[in-house]
């Protein structure tokens, strides 16, 4: 059996700890997601699933619990390592595309890379590849403002994707495109998912594309179960 990409053991996250006002948002949350598999995380405003993310994603702590990425323990590691981890091992896509508005689509691609101590020919290329795949091969050198919403996500998919990470996490990643847009934005996102085998947990108000995923999970009581 493959080795999960993401492994969430017991995590535990509250808010105010101790407090009168202490909110306990996930208490024992679990999960494997395995190489090429896309998992829908379904559930209400304000029961957790961006704190779910943002801890997945290293860009938060866990009070308790265990996050591995590709059979790391990423949990307690330090700042500089969960840096690194997030740059390699992880994509982030959001329901604003956050573009840099003064570059151009390549170059919003490129950067990361860069970051990531990728040189600039083979970071480019790479760039190129991406957006040809997504159908932007026309509009490579277009900036973020002259594109359209569904574009602009396209273009924030390919970003995600620069560093080739193993996992990908998405935050409602088609919540402020119309549904037609919406549709061909996830064929694009799971077009993309299949062909590189990364894992992808992406949280969605839309009944119809999680019922499109492998699986659907949904908090309830801070902790995972089926939805």
């Amino acid at each position: 059996m493959n080795e999960p990409v993401l492994r969430l053991e017991g995590i535990e996250k509250g808010y105010n700890l101790g407090r009168p006002n202490e909110v306990r948002v996930l208490r024992g949350a679990s999960v494997d997601i395995a190489p090429g598999e896309v998992v829908a995380l379904v559930a209400p405003s304000g029961a957790g699933k961006s704190t779910l993310l943002h801890i997945a994603g290293l860009l938060d702590t866990p009070d308790a619990g265990r996050v591995m990425i590709g059979g790391q323990d990423l949990s307690r590691a330090s700042d500089r390592a969960r840096t690194e981890a997030r740059r390699g091992l992880v994509g982030f896509v959001y329901q604003f595309h956050h573009l840099l508005p003064e570059f151009s689509a390549v170059e919003n691609i490129v950067l990361p890379q860069l970051a990531h101590g990728i040189a600039q020919d083979p970071a480019e290329a790479r760039a190129r590849d991406l957006l040809g795949r997504v159908g932007l091969d026309h509009r490579l050198e277009h900036r973020p403002g002259t594109l359209s919403g569904g574009e602009q996500q396209r273009v924030a998919f390919c970003r995600a994707l620069s560093n080739a990470p193993r996992l990908l996490l998405a935050d409602e990643p088609t919540g402020n495109l119309d549904p037609e847009t919406s549709d061909t934005v996830f064929d694009t996102l799971m077009g993309l998912v299949r062909e590189t085998g990364m894992a992808a947990l992406i949280a969605t108000h839309n009944p119809g594309l999680a019922a499109r995923m492998d699986r659907r999970l949904k908090l309830s009581g801070g902790v995972l179960v089926p939805a």
